[in-house]
């Protein structure tokens, strides 16, 4: 019920925008004013929730540590797993930002007959993860040729790399189909596992829905639904320079993906996929585990007022002694 759910939201945004533009020609709505107020959503929400994660008090060390501690100089110290200083919390985070450390290590669960649980990497997962994130991000930078002039040279570099072997006119790129093809996995993986498909709440189909509807319609721009290049980059350019215009000659089409990738971003502060800011805020990753070298003193310890055994003693001395309770003082 929560895929339908999720799925019948994404098409009705779909449905919204080709009546916007395909039908009614309110081109301005889609192509200017809802990527303002996405970006606007996006920019506030964002550096609202970092500013919000920033300011909560983290009174003591929570890191997550598997590994063994910095203790005796002869016990040798997992400086990854159970970094004791900041050069081994960079190497962590690196790690897990990079490569999605966490996420393989102990992500699959099984019983067996010789031992009661089994844990393993979950190696499909973080293929899959790895697959997602990295494709996204150099769809990302290829797109950067749209709103900059002249167009960065990492983002020429990709574009070649990734249409390095030329199949069609205009070339397939790489990137794209392996982005498709890792969120019809997640997608997929969701639906094929009991325990995972019971745990899934609407907030995980969504954005996947939403994803994989920016990345097909993509497709189906590039391939199929033929639109003047020119006067996209024209929109685009002046939407970063705010000096907004809507060309002639771009199809409805591309407003529908421009819609879909509107909600993403206006989304995107108030949904899961802000770990991508919170990963960096996260206690239980960016905290050495010096424990056993600095005492930590909470800070926010307020004075308390305290009520010592002599003090009351002394105020119920009388009544312990009437009751035959022992006192140290007569």
């Amino acid at each position: 019920m929560n895929a339908f759910l999720s799925l019948a939201a994404v098409l009705a945004v779909m449905l919204a925008a080709y009546v916007g533009t395909g039908v009614l020609d309110a081109k301005f709505l889609f192509g200017i004013l809802l990527p303002y107020a996405a970006i606007a959503t996006f920019l506030i929400g964002f550096i609202y929730r970092i500013v919000y994660w920033a300011k909560s008090p983290v009174p003591f060390r929570i890191p997550t540590t598997c590994g063994q501690q910095k203790s005796l100089e002869w016990i040798k110290p997992d400086r990854l797993d159970n970094p004791h200083d900041t050069i081994g919390v960079v190497g962590r985070m690196a790690l897990e930002v990079l490569c999605f450390r966490s996420l393989f290590r102990d992500m699959k669960m099984e019983r067996h007959e010789e031992a009661t649980v089994v844990y393993g990497p979950g190696l499909w997962l973080w293929i899959g993860a790895l697959a997602f994130h990295y494709s996204f991000l150099v769809v990302f930078v290829r797109h950067l040729r749209f709103f900059t002039e002249p167009v960065p040279y990492v983002a020429v570099l990709l574009q070649r790399v990734d249409g390095f072997f030329q199949v069609g006119v205009p070339p397939v790129m790489a990137s794209s189909l392996i982005l498709l093809a890792a969120l019809t996995f997640l997608f997929a993986r969701r639906l094929w596992s009991p325990q995972l498909r019971y745990l899934s709440l609407a907030s995980d189909y969504f954005p996947l829905f939403l994803l994989i509807g920016i990345a097909g319609t993509g497709v189906l721009l590039r391939h199929f639904v033929r639109t003047d290049v020119v006067n996209v980059k024209e929109l685009a350019m002046g939407l970063v320079s705010f000096k907004p215009v809507i060309p002639k000659g771009v199809h409805w089409f591309f407003f529908l993906h421009l819609t879909l990738v509107a909600t993403l971003l206006a989304y995107f502060p108030f949904s899961k996929l802000m770990h991508a800011g919170g990963v960096f805020l996260s206690p239980t990753r960016n905290l050495a585990n010096n424990n056993r070298m600095v005492r930590h003193l909470n800070p926010w310890n307020a004075p308390v007022k305290v009520h010592t055994y002599e003090e009351y003693e002394d105020d119920f001395r009388d009544k312990m002694k009437a009751a035959g309770l022992p006192v140290e003082k007569e």
